[in-house]
């Protein structure tokens, strides 16, 4: 599939964007009060990431607007950039006008000063937004960094102060969790190691990533059989078992992943549940059009899932991309409509994921 998708839809999900960005409310606080005086505003507690809802929905907005204005070319952590890139920068998504109100809404809350404050919280509670929150940070970061835009670096720069918090938070994580979140929510661990294993390479973090991998390793490693048929819940946005596949190609070999896979998801076909598209009956609910996302991260893992088998080229192998290759198109598809509502329970977050989702299935050509 070539970039035409993403060039129709960058308009519209770059106003996404900069609508989330002036909406401090509504927003759901997820902060723990210590005392009946400590009832902070989102602002002075996340000053740079205060509105879309939520926090984390701010975080992966920032990274969708850097994205939009070019992202880091070839890369799984932006996506490959449009035509028109060079060496001397990739060329944004959008038009001038709204290339440079991206730059003004993204540069306003991306300084040292409003990140220091970010980092110092994120120290604070050590357990808050881990992992789905630090995962869409580091990929921010390392999306940022990775850029040949220089105000991209330099905001790149301004978030190494709350990478090294990141690195340092997940590792101690990491090392002392015996077993993995496996369920279709914001905790899910394999989702949130996948992003941040892409991201600390990325960004040369050796350490970081090695225990990401040996995470991996040992929480999902000998995993077999998964019951894809009973994965689905009433309000995931991620698969559990796909995410967890998602997370394995990227720390083994591709003929290493493709024996696993198959161990994995035996018997897997266009018919498996866990390969379904899924429909959402109220669009206002802000639970229920989770399964929205759960389209669309399904679609992107997918995605990445053929590549890798694809780089095995064992007969198995192929008959497993054959099959995914059947589910993609209906997955994105079912995925992309449920943009359409306009209600702000899916606009605060489903075009970040319907972007990743395009730029996978993209980069499959």
């Amino acid at each position: 599939m070539d970039n035409d998708l993403r060039v129709q839809a960058a308009p519209d999900y770059a106003a996404v964007v900069l609508g989330n960005l002036s909406e401090p409310y509504p927003h759901s606080a997820h902060h723990t009060q210590v005392s009946a005086e400590d009832r902070p505003t989102p602002e002075q507690i996340h000053p740079a990431f205060y509105t879309s809802f939520d926090w984390h929905s701010c975080v992966h907005m920032h990274w969708l607007g850097a994205s939009l204005l070019g992202g880091t070319p070839g890369s799984p952590l932006g996506g490959a950039a449009p035509e028109g890139a060079s060496d001397d920068g990739p060329a944004a998504w959008v038009d001038s006008p709204t290339e440079a109100s991206l730059r003004e809404a993204l540069g306003a809350n991306l300084t040292p000063a409003k990140l220091a404050v970010e980092r110092d919280y994120l120290l604070a509670n050590p357990s808050w937004e881990r992992p789905y929150g630090w995962a869409w940070l580091m990929r921010l970061a390392a999306t940022c960094s990775a850029s040949a835009d220089a105000q991209l670096r330099e905001w790149g720069t301004a978030l190494e102060p709350l990478v090294d918090a990141v690195a340092d938070l997940s590792a101690a994580w990491m090392q002392k969790a015996q077993y993995p979140v496996r369920h279709g929510l914001h905790t899910n661990a394999a989702f949130g190691v996948g992003y941040m294993l892409d991201a600390f390479r990325s960004l040369g973090r050796v350490d970081a990533a090695k225990a990401c991998e040996e995470a991996a390793r040992g929480w999902f490693g000998n995993d077999r059989d998964w019951p894809g048929d009973w994965e689905l819940s009433g309000q995931d946005f991620l698969s559990a078992g796909l995410s967890e596949a998602d997370l394995m190609r990227r720390v083994l070999s591709a003929d290493e992943f493709a024996e696993w896979f198959a161990g994995f998801l035996p018997g897997l076909s266009a018919e498996s549940r866990i390969l379904q598209p899924v429909s959402v009956t109220d669009e206002t609910d802000g639970y229920l059009v989770h399964l929205h996302g759960l389209n669309l991260t399904r679609a992107g893992q997918v995605a990445r899932i053929i590549a890798t088998l694809r780089e095995s080229g064992s007969a198995e192998a192929s008959a497993a991309a054959a099959v995914l290759v059947e589910a993609l198109d209906p997955l994105l598809k079912a995925g992309l409509h449920g943009l359409e509502s306009g209600d702000f329970m899916s606009t605060h977050w489903l075009a970040s994921f319907a972007w990743d989702a395009l730029g996978s299935v993209a980069a499959l050509d």
